[in-house]
């Protein structure tokens, strides 16, 4: 499988720049910024395969930073400043796995940051690459040592669902501007969102409240994850996609800029960034305006369990600007320096 026009264009791009690694790149830049799915790809295919079989760790570490430095089209500098993040520019960190047990030393889980995990065989070669944000290993911490959390409360009220946000963000409004339903075509679910294809907030409520009364197989208490995507599926195929993806990043939807939350109690887990922040998602600038994490739309649904079954009884549509008006937070967040964080045995394969 070879690198796909988009791919090709960023590496050239930044060749064509004479950027380092330690030079600033704006978050969404449409030529030198790399989104995580496609950074994803290309070190997958520039780095499976490389064999670190023999090496000591400074040096095998040293290697993959290289590799990956002519991956993206940088220059490969003498020596690598000890920085945070390690590489500047596309704001992240690289770390080798040998076993499933990441550590994070001496810093802080970034929500922004990016966290490129290679993956090595029992002979020290690389097999696969996952690129995920901060936020996303914090959902997998399972030891109880990361407890930073942002928490909300959800009360149900009297209404079965409630579009809390009248209209998105100033931002978005003007971005969906001139909005056409005939020209939506929902392809992929995964795929960055543009202008064309981003639903008003107003028109997602109206697909989605279609979703209350469905039922889906209770996978247990224990798997929410699974549960979670249950619920995913039902939410694609409401919007009208042709098929259900999830690249286990935030938001669950990125073409709609849409996070699912299934909430079989009160307490509504946010993870590592507040979503009234205005810090930028690592997504590409849509008609040239940065998308933040407060102009992202949390789709809310309660659910109840009935004999083997899970049922869904309401839905609340909020845009992340305005959550915290309709659902109280609560508590703080407490970061630990020192991280150890089981990956789940599939990580890798998903």
């Amino acid at each position: 499988m070879a690198l796909s026009a988009t791919n090709i264009k960023y590496i050239r791009s930044i060749k064509e720049s004479g950027l380092t690694i330690y030079d600033q790149i704006e978050v969404g830049d449409p030529t030198l910024w790399i989104p995580s799915v496609e950074l994803e790809t290309i070190l997958n295919m520039s780095l499976k395969g490389l064999s670190l079989d023999g090496l000591p760790l400074r040096t095998r570490s040293k290697v993959v930073k290289q590799k990956v430095c002519e991956s993206l089209g940088y220059p490969v500098p003498e020596t690598f400043k000890k920085t945070q993040p390690r590489f500047v520019g596309q704001c992240f960190d690289t770390y080798i796995q040998k076993s499933n047990n990441l550590q994070v030393w001496n810093e802080e889980l970034s929500p922004t940051r990016r966290y490129v995990l290679i993956k090595v065989s029992e002979n020290d070669v690389v097999e696969k690459v996952k690129v995920v944000n901060g936020d996303t290993l914090a959902i997998l911490d399972t030891t109880g040592t990361l407890t930073q959390k942002y928490q909300a409360r959800l009360s149900v009220g009297t209404k079965i669902t409630e579009l809390v946000s009248s209209s998105d963000t100033d931002r978005l409004v003007d971005i969906i501007d001139g909005f056409d339903s005939k020209k939506v075509n929902l392809a992929n679910p995964t795929d960055h969102p543009s202008e064309i294809n981003l639903l008003p907030i107003e028109v997602l409520y109206g697909k989605l409240v279609k979703i209350i009364g469905k039922t889906f197989e209770n996978s247990g208490h224990d798997q929410e994850r699974n549960r979670g995507g249950s619920l995913h599926k039902l939410v694609c195929e409401a919007l009208g996609y042709k098929e259900y993806k999830d690249n286990g990043q935030f938001p669950d939807v990125p073409n709609q800029l849409l996070e699912v939350k299934l909430q079989m109690s009160p307490t509504i887990d946010l993870g590592l960034v507040t979503p009234d922040s205005e810090e930028v998602l690592d997504t590409p600038k849509i008609k040239g305006k940065q998308i933040r994490h407060c102009d992202v739309r949390y789709a809310l649904f309660y659910a109840k369990l009935e004999g083997k079954q899970i049922v869904v009884t309401n839905l609340f549509l909020v845009t992340g600007k305005d959550l915290f008006s309709r659902f109280p937070r609560f508590g703080g967040k407490i970061i630990n320096k020192k991280l150890q964080i089981p990956l789940p045995t599939n990580f890798f394969s998903i």
